[in-house]
Formats: C-alpha cells, sequence, structure tokens
C-alpha cells in the first residue's frame, strides 16, 4: 500500500483588477498525518520565492467540496459544479486559488487509499505524547 500521495494540479490565482495567473500546485497527502492534507505552492507565487505549503484538515476538503466550508485561515467555496475556489487568509493578505472540482475530489478519493476515512490513526506517537502531559495525573 502506498503510504504517500502526491498529485500536481491546475490551478489559478485570483486577483482583483489583474489577470488570473496559472499555478501547478501540488497536492500531499501521507499516512504519517492521516488527518491533513497538503498544498504546495511554487516558488513564483510565494513572498520570498521560496515557495509555500498550507496544511489543513482533510475533512475540511471533504466538506468544501460540496458546500462552503471553513471559517479560519482556510476557506472552501463551490463556484458551480466545476471549479472550486480555495481562500487561504494569512496576516498579510489572502490568495484565492481556483481549482478544477474533478481534481480535487480526485485527490480526495485517492487519498482514501492511502488511509480510509474513519480509519486513521496517529498510533505511538499521540500515546506518548498523552503520557508525557499527563504525566503525574
Amino acid at each position: 500500500m502506498r503510504r504517500t500521495l502526491e498529485q500536481p494540479v491546475r490551478a489559478r490565482l485570483v486577483t482583483p483588477g489583474y489577470p488570473q495567473l496559472p499555478i501547478r500546485p501540488t497536492l500531499r497527502y501521507s499516512a504519517a498525518e492521516p488527518f491533513a492534507v497538503h498544498f504546495d505552492f511554487p516558488a513564483h507565487v510565494s513572498d520570498d520565492q521560496r515557495g509555500v505549503t498550507w496544511t489543513f484538515a482533510r475533512s475540511l476538503l471533504e466538506e468544501g467540496l460540496d458546500g462552503a466550508a471553513g471559517i479560519g485561515d482556510v476557506r472552501i467555496v463551490p463556484r458551480g459544479r466545476s471549479r472550486t475556489v480555495v481562500e487561504f487568509h494569512a496576516p498579510h493578505g489572502m490568495a484565492a486559488i481556483r481549482f478544477g472540482t474533478a481534481s480535487l475530489r480526485r485527490f480526495l478519493q485517492r487519498s482514501y487509499a492511502v488511509v480510509e476515512p474513519g480509519r486513521e490513526d496517529l498510533g505511538q506517537e499521540l500515546d506518548l505524547c498523552l503520557m508525557s502531559l499527563l504525566d503525574g495525573v
């Protein structure tokens, strides 16, 4: 079984007053972090020219494909049947990225082959962390 999934996708950086910029982020999912998805953006769309990764809950992506979701740093809004906008909010601004909904759904379905929904397990690491936090309680 494959433990990590990487899927490059086509997307567009949406900015008011400017043409949309085509970008090629990579969507990642790993069994080592079963509750999270990672969106890796190329250097040319980041302030520091080193690229940027946004990490958020896989369940948020799932929820956002069927209706508006998110109230914090990441918000997902379907735009019709074929497009989904993911907004990334940071202290210095917001980036809106338009994805093809089919690409996001395909990535989500492929992530289920790595770790099935409801079968996520943080394993021994969580147990050790809890034991250290609760030591002496």
